[in-house]
């Protein structure tokens, strides 16, 4: 058994639908068929792949890069991230990139543009980051990991590992489809089977 299905045929030629109150420069790159709503803002660095949705009130920024069947809901900001394809951001996320932010720098001086120093956080196939969460700087989250409602994480999350908390401690692991495994790492729902890898999980075969 596979861990990414097989995704369906693009039909490139379908173009992108942007609400009239987003912001999307035109230098950005929006995949056929991907939702734009009400009020979102996407930069001119920034590109997004086939087949997603942007809720309402979203900012991507950054040159952040978002793969294919991703939905970042209501109020998110996105900022440098790489999403993986089938990523799912639940409202008011935040992915952050600035390890040290200040506003001013040594000198006294409003910080420019070449003085910030970026560490984008990486979000995995498939992973899933609750409401109102919050992502540090330079985090990796796994394949199909699952951050609960409300966590702020701070260190990498393993392939579908379950956190949650401020600060965010795995407290288990999360199947494919979304649920909790029990102690064999068999998920109660699906009944799929799962084996311990030095990464996370993987599929047992």
């Amino acid at each position: 058994m596979t861990e990414k299905p097989t995704p369906t045929t693009s039909r490139t030629s379908d173009p992108p639908f942007i609400a009239e109150s987003a912001e999307v420069a035109p230098a950005a790159r929006i995949g056929a068929r991907t939702r734009i709503w009400h009020h979102s803002q996407v930069d001119a660095d920034v590109r997004i792949g086939e087949d997603c949705v942007l809720g309402k009130g979203v900012h991507v920024a950054s040159a952040a890069v978002i793969g294919n069947l991703v939905k970042i809901q209501d109020g998110c900001g996105v900022f440098g991230a790489t999403l993986e394809d089938g990523v799912m951001l639940a409202p008011g996320v935040y992915l952050l990139e600035d390890p040290a932010p200040r506003a001013v720098n040594p000198s006294g001086h409003l910080k420019g543009r070449n003085d910030w120093r970026r560490e984008p956080v990486t979000i995995r196939y498939g992973a899933t980051i609750g409401a109102n969460s919050v992502i540090a700087p330079g985090v990796t989250i796994g394949r199909y990991a699952l951050v609960g409602i409300g966590s702020v994480v701070g260190h990498d999350v393993p392939d579908h590992g379950l956190v949650m908390g401020n600060p965010a401690r795995q407290l288990g692991w999360s199947c494919m489809c979304g649920h909790r495994l029990n102690d064999n790492l068999t998920c109660p729902t699906c009944g799929r089977l799962y084996h311990q890898r030095p990464y996370g999980l993987s599929l047992a075969t």
